[in-house]
């Protein structure tokens, strides 16, 4: 099937917070990131439905752009209690392991409580919460050409035998085990 279209990149990411400007001051001061705009409405414009809005948008850096929603005639926001919290989350990418190093220090002086640097063959990731209760990472890719062709090689198997089997197949179990911890 050939789709007529090709996507260059993706637009924004919207994710629903509980309070517009303290989400805004704690991406900001937390994660660097530039506040660029924000729309407010009454009325929902795909919808026509009554929902009075305030939608925040945040440069992450590369051209992309995280956005939220706060709806404060929405019950109070929760989370998908039927799938674990390490699950669904945001991952940023930075430059290397120094700067991973350095993102942790920063963010624990902000107070947050941070998980890592956890090693996953081809890269490291650091995890935390915003306040808002979204899981985010912040990871540095560390995988050589060789790594990421192997990968590739073994991805079609993997899904397939995932398919029929529903275990962990074995095929990248190289990614767990850390140079020097085995």
């Amino acid at each position: 099937m050939t789709v007529p279209f090709k996507s260059e990149r993706i637009h924004h990411v919207a994710y629903r917070c509980k309070d517009a400007k303290a989400t805004v001051d704690w991406y900001e001061r937390v994660m660097g990131f530039t506040y660029t705009n924000a729309f407010a409405e009454d009325y929902v414009p795909s919808t026509g439905a009554y929902d009075p809005y305030m939608h925040i948008f945040l440069d992450c850096g590369g051209g992309n752009v995280l956005a939220f929603f706060e709806l404060p005639n929405q019950p109070e926001m929760g989370r998908d209690e039927q799938t674990p919290a390490w699950v669904q989350h945001l991952a940023f990418k930075v430059a290397d392991f120094d700067m991973l190093k350095a993102a942790k220090t920063h963010i624990e002086a902000q107070g947050v409580d941070v998980l890592g640097p956890t090693y996953h063959g081809i890269f490291r990731s650091i995890y935390f919460f915003d306040p808002n209760g979204h899981r985010l990472e912040l990871a540095c890719d560390i995988g050589t050409e060789v790594q990421y062709a192997e990968l590739q090689s073994v991805a079609a198997a993997m899904l397939d035998e995932w398919d029929r089997t529903k275990k962990a197949p074995k095929h990248a179990d190289w990614l767990h085990i850390e140079p020097g911890g085995e």
